[in-house]
């Protein structure tokens, strides 16, 4: 009976621990404990005086709770926490709870502050050299110059000099005559009313807005001619002239049939354009793989170079009267003059001699004009002393058809030394430098082929392009030896950067056409935007030499980002503190790159509004050494040439770039600056602007 007891027994127990009363005991327990823990963790906690479980179990105040747990363990006494930190004086107006504060406390001087504060209002400061010391002047924002400025072209359009000189009647009044030293543009010249962003190529090569140039006198005066004609809000170029009525095509056509080896495209790269009209000529060669350069004079017919820039074409104002042009000696593979109203054969052809120097060995002069074809006396006459004079100077006349007559130059000095003794015009006497033009005099004689054949002897299209050509053994450098090598190094670090440029910051996308150049050297920014589907023309300014790059090809798909550019590189008056390369400018014309040779200080020949996008490399920090122009008077240049909407790139040392900025807000700029490929720590920045539309 023993295992039934047990039995018994053990139900007896379950039963008791199942019972109500036990199951209220034990938790009642095990939330007295816990409670108890409680307290004794958190003795400043706040508890109600009661916690009741149910009505009829409750727990009474905390201190009998804890006098009772006493009894189970002994409480160790708790270390208070360490007083805060001390808190410096508070600095500012506005106190620990957001109000604003009577009294308060000035901090450090903080000179960044200054700089940003400027930035915002619009202030500028400049660096003058007094003394000897170079001294900061602080500026006020740029104001906008008069309505009848904005046409201005400086070196152009100063009257009172003009007046001064009593030049009325002659064609010295065309020719440059800058402003002196302190008068100067010191304002923003403003763009026309209704202006708009200009068409983007090559859809401006066949019309323009009307409101960009708002110009009737050219169509008044040619409008029969199929020059230009006005279609609503637009000015549309049919691409006629005054002697190829029909249009350029056909007469390039003709061109072409009269003398095959010509070759546009192949033989024939580079072309200039005298008395150009609104540059139909060039801006249909085009599309045959030339780039041409169109020149005219700001005459009665003032805005026909504004035509051909508004157009997209390469082009700047120029004259023929007494000095040389800013082109170096066999630049062009042929020239071009359509009824361009230049005697040529006054003064024993001192004029077209000017004419033989800038034209390559071998190339070819080609004049449509009405002695050529017409049987009036006095024009049989000039076409009778047009034909002596190109004898004596030992052009060979190829083909004369209707009003067209083409000669080629020699490719050699033999004809000349072969000439009759005391034959005029003479030989330049051999320290005469051909390349030397700015503010030089024409001179009444033969400019001398190079013995070596330099010039003549380039390579073809487009290998010529990155090829060093022969003629680079001919400039005058510090580089003896390595002059190739430079060559392919500046060509392989252009095209690294540009490569950059295009994926950073999307110029596919952004409707480059016109593109200035200010630092060009060897012309390497320009060859590499032509592997990148760009071209360029270089142009120069003395002291400066100006590429500047055009369109190669009319088709393809890449049309949309073709650009023809401004480049400008030092001349070899300032080689040590500017370039290695000073004498880059007869460089470019062999990989047909033009350039032209200008004056930093002085301002270019070409209409406010021409450029989409200014580039500097190195510009402003070559001429902080040199201190010679004030860097917002460079800064104004660039912004009267500068498009509304165009960009602005400047790739200079990081001890130029405050002051650039500052002179950039005051020309009312918006600008960012960046960090070159080399990181945050390099040398160099990258500062870019935009001239945003109004």
């Amino acid at each position: 009976m023993k295992p039934s007891a047990t039995i018994t027994s053990s139900t007896a127990t379950l039963d008791v621990v199942k019972a109500p009363n036990f199951v209220k005991v034990t938790a009642i327990t095990i939330v007295s404990f816990s409670v108890i823990t409680l307290l004794y963790l958190f003795p400043s906690s706040p508890f109600p005086s009661s916690i009741s479980f149910s009505p009829s179990f409750s727990i009474t105040s905390p201190q009998q709770i804890k006098n009772n747990a006493s009894l189970v363990s002994p409480r160790t006494k708790k270390t208070r926490p360490p007083p805060p930190p001390t808190v410096g004086e508070r600095t500012g107006i506005v106190d620990e709870n957001g109000a604003m504060a009577e009294d308060f406390v000035i901090g450090e001087f903080d000179p960044s502050a200054v700089d940003e504060f400027r930035n915002l209002t619009g202030g500028r400061e400049e660096s003058t050299k007094e003394d000897g010391k170079l001294t900061r002047v602080k500026n006020e924002r740029f104001r906008v110059c008069e309505e009848s400025t904005r046409d201005y072209i400086p070196c152009l359009d100063n009257v009172e000099e003009i007046k001064r000189l009593n030049l009325s009647g002659s064609l010295v009044i065309y020719e440059r005559h800058c402003p002196e030293e302190g008068k100067g543009l010191d304002c923003l010249v403003p763009m026309p009313k209704g202006y708009k962003r200009s068409i983007p190529w090559p859809r401006s090569r066949d019309e323009v807005w009307f409101s960009n140039v708002p110009q009737t006198r050219l169509f008044e005066d040619k409008g029969g001619q199929n020059w230009i004609a006005l279609k609503k809000d637009k000015f549309v170029f049919p691409g006629g002239g005054t002697q190829f009525i029909h249009g350029a095509d056909q007469y390039l056509n003709q061109i072409s049939e009269m003398v095959p080896e010509i070759a546009f495209g192949q033989h024939t790269r580079i072309a200039l354009d005298i008395g150009c009209g609104v540059a139909s000529f060039g801006a249909f060669l085009l599309q045959r793989n030339v780039t041409t350069l169109s020149i005219a004079p700001k005459d009665v017919h003032e805005n026909q170079i504004q035509f051909a820039l508004e157009r997209g074409v390469p082009a700047m104002a120029a004259v023929f009267s007494t000095r040389r042009l800013l082109y170096p000696s066999q630049a062009f593979d042929l020239i071009h003059c359509s009824r361009c109203r230049i005697d040529w054969t006054r003064d024993d052809g001192i004029l077209l001699l000017e004419v033989n120097r800038m034209l390559r060995a071998g190339g070819y002069f080609v004049w449509a004009a009405q002695p050529v074809y017409k049987h009036e006396e006095n024009l049989q006459e000039q076409w009778k002393e047009m034909q002596d004079l190109t004898r004596r100077i030992c052009w060979e006349l190829v083909k004369k058809e209707g009003y067209i007559a083409i000669w080629r130059k020699p490719l050699n000095n033999s004809c000349y030394l072969s000439r009759d003794s005391g034959a005029q015009p003479p030989l330049c006497d051999s320290n005469d430098d051909p390349d030397s033009v700015w503010y030089v005099s024409l001179r009444p004689c033969i400019t001398r082929l190079p013995e070596n054949g330099y010039g003549a002897n380039v390579t073809t299209w487009p290998v010529r392009l990155h090829y060093p050509p022969d003629r680079l053994q001919s400039i005058r450098m510090d580089a003896t030896f390595s002059r190739k090598e430079l060559f392919k190094a500046e060509s392989k670090y252009w095209n690294e950067i540009i490569e950059s440029y295009v994926r950073a910051f999307h110029w596919k996308q952004m409707n480059f056409r016109n593109v200035m150049d200010m630092r060009a050297g060897f012309g390497g920014f320009a060859a590499a935007l032509h592997d990148l589907d760009s071209y360029f023309l270089p142009l120069f300014h003395n002291n400066l030499r100006i590429a500047v790059p055009v369109p190669i090809h009319s088709s393809g798909d890449h049309e949309a980002f073709r650009v023809f550019a401004l480049g400008i590189v030092p001349a070899a008056s300032f080689i040590t503190v500017i370039a290695p390369v000073p004498e880059a400018l007869d460089l470019d014309y062999e990989f047909i790159i033009l350039e032209i040779l200008f004056p930093r200080c002085e301002t270019f020949d070409t209409y406010p509004r021409t450029y989409d996008l200014l580039h500097a490399a190195g510009l402003f920090s070559a001429e902080q050494k040199r201190h010679k122009c004030k860097v917002s008077s460079i800064m104004l240049e660039m912004d009267r040439m500068l498009r509304p909407g165009g960009t602005v790139y400047i790739r200079d040392s990081v001890s130029v770039m405050s002051e650039l900025q500052e002179i950039a807000t005051a020309t009312r700029w918006v600008c960012t600056l960046r960090d070159t490929g080399e990181g945050p720590h390099a040398s160099w920045k990258i500062l870019t602007c935009d001239k945003r539309m109004p």
